[in-house]
C-alpha cells in the first residue's frame, strides 16, 4: 500500500520565488488543458489526447513569446499538471456513469492564483534527491531545508511540494509499504475492541474506558473570533488585510494540526493494543446538517476512522465497520433484549427484561463489538450466515394501505375460503418474538389498547415508540385489524 509522509520545508527567499513561479506555471498549464477540452466540447470535436496536449501546451508553447517563461521550471512539473487535469476529467466521467464510489464529482474548474492551497509534484524523472546533509534538492529550485520529524521507511517514489493557506511549505513523499514487513512491528495480542464515538466523550471503549473530547475548535473560538474580527475591519486589497488573513489561517491551522495529532496518537495506540477493532459507520454528512454541526466537525470522526482503517491494513489488524442502522443503543448487552429507542438526554437506562443498569455509551460500545463479531472474527475469517431473502412486507415501503372497508371485504372473502388473515405471513411471527422478546399476542393486545385507529398511524407508533421495523410493524397491525374486522 502507498502512504504519504509530510515534512515541513523552510525555503529561502529566492527559493520561495522559484516555487511561486513553479506554482504559477503548473496552474497555467492546467487551465490551458481545461480550456482546450472545453473548446473541443463546444465545437463538437473529440477531446484531445494527453500526448497532443503535452505537445501543444508545453513543447510548442515554450517557443512562443507569450509562454516562453514555461521553460523556467522543470518540465516534469508541467507534465504532472496535465496528468492532474486528465485525472480530474476521468473522475468526473466516472462519477457521471456511476462507476466511481462516493459523492458526485463536478467538472474540472479553472485554478486561480488566489487559491489558498498550491502544489507541484516531482516524480523520479525530475531527478530530485535528498542530499547527504538532509536537504531536499529540487530541479530549478535548489536545495531546500527540511525539518525531519521521523525517518522515511523506504525510498520515496515522488514528492509533492505544498503551500497551504497559512503560508507554510511542506514536502509530501509517497512511500510504498509492505504490510508483511510492517506487521511484526506491532506487539502480538488477541484483544478485540468496540468503539462508540460521541460528543460528550470522543470515544467510549467496550472495556469501559472513556476518552474525553478535546474540543479543539471550541477552545480556540475566542482567539478565532478576535482574528476574524480584525480581518473584517481591514480594507479589501490592502497589505494589512493580507496579513490579517494569514493570522486567521494560522489560527485555524493550529486547530487542525492539534486535532490531527490527537487522532494519530489515539489510533496508533488502539491499533497497537488490539487485534480487532469495530466502530459504527456514522452518517457524518447527515449529522453535520443538524444543530450539532459544529461539534460534529470539531470531533472529526471520519478522519479518525480512516486512520484506524489504513493503520489496521498496514499492521495486519482487523477493522470492521458496523452498519449505522444497528440498534446498538437499544439492545441490552447482557441479555440481548431490545428495549426500544431512547432520547439523547437519557445517558443511563435499566433493561426491562433482566434489570441490568447500563451506561448508554458503554453498552453501545459492547454491542458494536458484538455486532462486528457476527460479521468477522479477529483473525479475519467470516462467520456471518448466508443472506436470507426478506419477506415481502420487509422489502421497503409499499405505500398507503387500503381503506377499512376494503380490508373488511378482503378479510371476509379470505375467511369464506378458510384462508389465514392477510397483511403479513405467519412465518414472520417467530422472528418477531425472537427479535423483540415479546409474544405476538402481547403485541396485538398493545395495538388494540392504543387510542390510534388508522393503519399507518399504528405502524408509525410501533416504529417510533417501540422500535419495531417497518415490515414487522406493518404485519402486526394488518393481522390485528383483519382479526378485529372479522369478529
Amino acid at each position: 500500500m502507498q502512504l504519504r509522509y509530510a515534512f515541513r520545508l523552510y525555503p529561502q527567499p529566492g527559493q520561495r520565488a522559484a516555487l511561486a513561479r513553479a506554482f504559477g506555471c503548473a496552474r497555467v498549464v492546467f487551465n490551458d488543458a481545461v480550456r482546450a477540452r472545453e473548446d473541443a466540447r463546444g465545437a463538437g470535436e473529440p477531446f484531445p489526447k494527453a500526448a497532443e496536449l503535452s505537445r501543444k501546451l508545453i513543447t510548442e508553447a515554450k517557443r512562443t513569446t507569450g509562454r516562453s517563461w514555461l521553460g523556467e521550471v522543470s518540465v516534469v512539473v508541467l507534465q504532472q499538471s496535465l496528468r492532474d487535469a486528465e485525472t480530474a476529467y476521468r473522475n468526473f466521467f466516472a462519477s457521471l456513469d456511476g462507476t466511481r464510489k462516493g459523492p458526485k464529482v463536478g467538472a474540472p474548474r479553472f485554478k486561480s492564483r488566489k487559491d489558498t492551497r498550491q502544489s507541484i509534484r516531482f516524480t523520479a524523472n525530475a531527478r530530485w534527491s535528498i542530499t547527504g546533509s538532509g536537504r531536499l534538492s529540487l530541479p530549478k529550485i535548489g536545495t531546500v531545508k527540511v525539518k525531519w520529524s521521523r525517518t522515511l521507511p523506504a525510498t520515496p517514489s515522488s514528492v509533492t511540494v505544498v503551500k497551504d493557506a497559512a503560508g507554510r511549505y511542506f514536502a509530501s513523499f509517497v512511500i510504498d509499504t509492505d504490510p508483511t514487513t510492517d506487521a511484526p512491528r506491532m506487539p502480538e495480542t488477541d484483544r478485540t475492541l468496540g468503539i462508540d464515538l460521541g460528543l460528550t466523550h470522543f470515544a467510549v471503549l467496550s472495556d469501559g474506558t472513556k476518552i474525553d473530547s478535546p474540543r479543539f475548535l471550541r477552545r480556540a473560538e475566542k482567539k478565532l473570533k478576535k482574528t476574524q474580527r480584525e480581518l473584517s475591519r481591514k480594507q479589501k486589497g490592502s497589505k494589512n488585510r493580507a496579513k490579517a488573513r494569514l493570522k486567521v489561517a494560522r489560527a485555524h491551522a493550529k486547530v487542525t494540526d492539534a486535532r490531527r495529532e490527537f487522532h494519530h496518537q489515539l489510533s496508533t495506540r488502539l491499533i497497537s493494543e488490539n487485534q480487532g477493532i469495530a466502530v459504527e459507520d456514522l452518517s457524518v454528512a447527515g449529522l453535520a446538517r443538524t444543530r450539532l454541526a459544529k461539534s460534529v466537525h470539531d470531533a472529526g470522526w471520519a478522519s479518525f476512522t480512516s486512520m484506524l482503517e489504513y493503520k489496521a491494513q498496514r499492521y495486519g489488524r482487523t477493522f470492521v465497520k458496523v452498519g449505522r442502522f444497528e440498534p446498538t443503543s437499544q439492545v441490552c448487552s447482557t441479555c440481548g433484549h431490545r428495549d426500544g429507542p431512547k432520547p439523547l438526554h437519557v445517558r443511563e437506562w435499566t433493561c426491562s427484561a433482566c434489570g441490568t443498569v447500563h451506561d448508554r455509551d458503554h453498552n453501545a460500545a459492547i454491542n458494536v463489538k458484538t455486532a462486528a463479531g457476527l460479521a468477522v472474527s479477529a483473525c479475519g475469517a467470516p462467520v456471518r450466515p448466508g443472506a436470507i431473502p426478506a419477506q415481502r412486507e420487509e422489502t421497503g415501503s409499499h405505500g398507503s394501505p387500503p381503506d377499512t372497508r376494503a380490508a373488511e371485504r378482503h378479510s371476509t372473502e379470505r375467511a369464506g375460503q378458510n384462508l389465514p388473515p392477510s397483511g403479513g405471513r405467519a412465518s414472520q411471527f417467530p422472528s418477531i418474538e425472537k427479535k423483540y422478546g415479546r409474544p405476538v399476542a402481547e403485541w396485538k393486545e398493545l395495538i388494540r389498547s392504543s387510542p390510534l385507529t388508522k393503519h399507518m398511524e399504528l405502524v408509525t407508533w410501533l416504529k417510533t415508540e417501540h422500535g419495531l421495523g417497518h415490515g414487522h410493524a406493518n404485519a402486526l397491525v394488518a393481522h390485528t385489524l383483519a382479526e378485529d374486522s372479522g369478529r
